[in-house]
């Protein structure tokens, strides 16, 4: 069975490392090679830099090619992998002009200058937080203080300790690649400060190493002694080189890490415009002690005071700035705490849920949304109590929080509904996910002296192009209810068709709830009969809709979606009171001629409502009718629903209202409900019917057997449903059973046809 990790590791290249030891082997041999050197031939200590770069170019390849790369860590790898080739060429060329002491020329400074130039539009087509215009002017502020304090010192003091007779288009490049390394060093270490940037935080610290070896080469190759000079020029290609392998190989260990919430933490290279304010005073100074009279130097001099006062007053008021915004960071901190996670579980909220969903979608990077919602948790909680439902909907926390595995969160979205993020988009990977964290649902939970058997319903969705977290979310619902809607316990992957059919029945919903109030609906009434007499005995009530553009529309297609709406609450109503407006109806004709009672269906909506024996009563007496006039249908699901449905039948009942459990035999406690449900009739399920009478199928004639003889001894009235055919019609009056309906006596009546069959001589039994 393929897990998420295995699918997550799947997706890696292989031969991670190879480019990591290519590159730290290639610095080794460059060291050794410091170590038995020969002065006359220098070229050999030059080799390291195309191997060690080579491997770069290859890492940086190699990261680019892993599958469902978000596009922003995509770009930034494709970027280094051009930078690498650029400092390739530079390195090949380097190697090759190795014994040509002429410093650092145009053939090596113009692939460098390309290789660092690609560096820095990695880092800065970063994304990151929105930049406002102040941002940008602060930004463009910064670098300008940077870039003309590093050409300064590198025009006034590094070159000037060049050794005599280096060429001004050799300073001119050294002082242009210096500064370009000092500038990338603030773009790599802004960047690499940041943590909320896409691409993994240790690798882009881990490139830092780029610009400093760039700076500090460009620096000793001019001004250093022999032995620095050497130093550095062979090893900072190389050492640039494995930092690139070496952050190739950190990103592809994180790329399956999902994205967290953190704000950026104060970076040193913060401080680099001060430095250079203080760095290019020191110049002037100096400068001008060697140029200028001693009244122009203390002019000089009181200007360059002051400007130290203010970089010194700016340096006091950014540490309290600092200090403060380390108070607000607590603080948003434990807002966000509070904000984004479950008082009860401790699990992020339904915010952070989508937050993170967000995060992935935006970074353009796999994400699946499952919703797990606890089957019948409403029933266990109004048994055991809101105290004790707590303590049980913590434990199923727990359970999940200890069943995700790395890179899965977790999450609560309030009432019995958990949801957890998975990092890949993988549907067998996302079901094994699914299978695992639903099996450890299944077993017992203790809450208090009680042991609680759980099962729950999972929709699965995977997120695709072009979708927000909120419709990824509503995806995963449309598929939990789907997996509810095909027997609960079981889970369900989300298909566009779903929402489809979610869009139609909602459509469907508005145009019923029209229909209720335009009249469109009526009512059919399909006789029960005595299969002893053959007399009319009753009328079950069933509803019909005449749409005036879809024409009929079937009581199965709108009867699920009046429930899930929940406009089965005024259609019952109405179904209620037209039947027993129908019924005083026939009483008034017919008088003692008349069907015994009206059977009506009613929802479990309807029995949760307090109020609903009050409505009964209410019906009963604006009718004239008396409670035997009316018997009342149930489902046995209806009847397990919860406590608020066991009082209104019990009220029911008390009132003198019959009550019928209708399909009775396919529910799995039919037994145990005749024991605590005040039924007065049980209605044998048409499937238990069909096929009786020829007799081959002995389950259903001993199932149907046994109901009847059940009827008899606890004093019930027995009634099959469903009857097709005189056959069937005579084993079940033979079995014991006095009454039934079926389409072979009557199909579905209008009242009138109904009434004319109450005047009618009794129906042939024989």
């Amino acid at each position: 069975m393929t897990t998420p990790e295995s699918a997550s590791e799947s997706r890696l290249p292989t031969g991670g490392l190879v480019p990591v030891l290519v590159a730290v082997w290639a610095n080794i041999g460059v060291l050794v090679w410091m170590l038995i050197r020969d002065a006359d031939d220098v070229r050999w200590g030059y080799v390291g830099g195309p191997f060690a770069l080579a491997a770069a170019t290859y890492a940086g390849h190699r990261v680019v090619r892993v599958a469902e790369l978000p596009r922003p860590v995509r770009v930034f790898w494709r970027r280094m992998e051009i930078a690498a080739a650029a400092l390739t060429i530079t390195a090949i060329i380097t190697l090759a002009r190795a014994n040509n002491n002429t410093g650092m020329s145009p053939w090596v400074a113009v692939p460098m200058l390309v290789g660092v130039g690609w560096l820095m539009t990695a880092f800065l087509g970063l994304p990151g937080p929105r930049r406002t215009a102040l941002h940008w002017l602060r930004g463009i502020l910064d670098t300008l203080t940077i870039a003309i304090a590093s050409g300064l010192i590198f025009w006034y003091v590094v070159l000037d300790l060049a050794p005599a007779g280096t060429s001004l288009a050799n300073k001119v490049v050294a002082a242009v690649v210096g500064v370009g390394g000092v500038l990338l060093l603030v773009v790599v270490g802004k960047a690499a400060a940041a943590p909320e940037t896409v691409v993994h935080p240790a690798a882009l610290r881990v490139l830092t190493t780029g610009p400093i070896t760039c700076v500090a080469g460009t620096i000793l190759l001019i001004a250093g002694g022999e032995l620095s000079r050497l130093a550095l020029s062979v090893l900072a290609l190389p050492l640039t080189g494995a930092a690139i392998c070496i952050g190739a190989y950190l990103q592809c260990r994180a790329l399956n890490q999902p994205s967290q919430l953190s704000f950026p933490a104060r970076s040193v290279f913060n401080m680099l415009p001060f430095v250079a304010v203080v760095a290019t005073a020191g110049l002037v100074i100096t400068v001008s002690a060697q140029d200028m009279t001693a009244r122009q130097r203390v002019v000089i001099i009181g200007a360059l005071l002051i400007t130290g006062c203010v970089v010194a007053r700016q340096l006091l008021s950014l540490r309290e700035n600092t200090m403060a915004l380390r108070g607000i960071r607590r603080q948003q901190d434990e807002l966000e705490r509070l904000a984004l996670s479950d008082n009860l579980t401790g699990l992020p909220n339904r915010t952070r849920f989508l937050v993170a969903i967000g995060e992935r979608l935006e970074a353009e990077m796999p994400v699946t949304a499952v919703l797990i919602d606890v089957d019948d948790f409403k029933m266990i909680n109004d048994t055991i109590g809101p105290a004790a439902g707590d303590q049980l909907l913590f434990q199923v926390s727990q359970r999940l929080r200890d069943r995700c595995t790395a890179g899965e969160m977790p999450a609560r979205l309030g009432g019995d509904e958990f949801a957890v993020l998975l990092p890949d988009g993988d549907p067998v990977a996302a079901e094994a996910a699914v299978n695992r964290l639903l099996l450890a649902l299944a077993d017992p939970f203790r809450v208090g002296e009680q042991q609680l058997l759980l099962h729950a319903s999972a929709g699965i969705a995977i997120a695709d192009t072009g979708e927000g977290a909120d419709e990824v979310l509503r995806n995963a619902d449309i598929a939990m209810y789907a997996a509810k809607e095909s027997g609960k316990a079981s889970f369900v992957r989300f298909e566009p068709r779903m929402r489809d059919e979610m869009m139609n029945h909602a459509t469907l919903a508005g145009e019923l709830r029209n229909g209720i109030a335009r009249g469109e609906l009526r009512l059919l009434y399909q006789p029960v009969f005595d299969l002893v007499t053959g007399r009319l005995h009753g009328c079950e009530a069933l509803v019909r809709w005449q749409h005036p553009v879809r024409g009929f529309v079937s009581p199965g297609e709108f009867i699920p979606v009046a429930e899930r709406s929940g406009l089965i609450v005024p259609l019952g109503a109405w179904v209620l009171r037209e039947a027993c407006e129908q019924m005083a109806q026939w009483r008034s004709q017919f008088g003692d001629g008349a069907v015994e009672a009206v059977n009506v269906n009613v929802a479990v909506r309807q029995l949760r409502s307090a109020s609903f024996v009050d409505e009964v009563a209410a019906v009963l007496s604006d009718t004239g009718l008396t409670s035997r006039d009316v018997i009342l249908e149930v489902t046995e699901s209806s009847v397990v629903d919860g406590w608020q449905v066991q009082e209104t039948l019990q009220g029911l009942h008390d009132m003198g209202v019959r009550l019928a459990l209708d399909d009775f035999g396919t529910g799995q406690s039919s037994l145990s409900l005749l024991r605590a449900f005040p039924v007065d009739v049980l209605k044998l399920d048409k499937s238990f019917v069909d096929g009786i009478a020829d007799g081959a199928d002995r389950g259903r004639l001993a199932v149907a057997a046994a109901v009847a003889q059940l009827a008899e001894y606890l004093q019930l009235k027995a009634v099959a449903e469903g009857i097709e055919n005189q056959e069937q019609l005579d084993r079940l009056r033979d079995m014991g059973y006095r009454y039934g309906q079926g389409f072979h006596m009557a199909k579905p009546l209008p009242a009138a046809d109904c009434g004319a069959l109450m005047a009618a001589d009794p129906v042939n039994a024989a």
